[in-house]
């Protein structure tokens, strides 16, 4: 039970990320900024999808939830990747706009 409590906390956490840089990437009126945040959001949305993988897993053990599960978990971990690779590319302009636009 200890580990569900964990996969649980790691769903409300990632969600609670997901809708922190979504509202910042709605706020700000820079372009560069506004994909940097959501590639931000969509690696938390992708770490939700993930825990939820894992935590519906251990919740509900049968072969249907194995093949949903692992559905889940290829996504969110796709996702997490992807997101990724994209802020660490968005990053490197972030700065540099800042400095243009000020």
């Amino acid at each position: 039970m200890i580990l569900n409590g964990i996969f649980i906390l790691g769903i409300v956490v990632s969600f609670v990320w997901y809708f922190y840089f979504k509202t910042k990437q709605f706020r700000t009126t820079f372009p560069i900024r506004k994909k940097w945040f959501s590639s931000k959001a969509s690696v938390c949305l992708g770490a939700f999808i993930f825990f939820f993988g894992l935590n519906f897993l251990i919740v509900y053990p049968s072969s249907v939830t194995y093949v949903i599960s692992g559905l889940f978990i290829l996504l969110g971990a796709y996702f997490m990747y992807h997101n990724f690779k994209a802020y660490k590319h968005y990053s490197q302009f972030v700065q540099e706009e800042l400095r243009i636009n000020q």
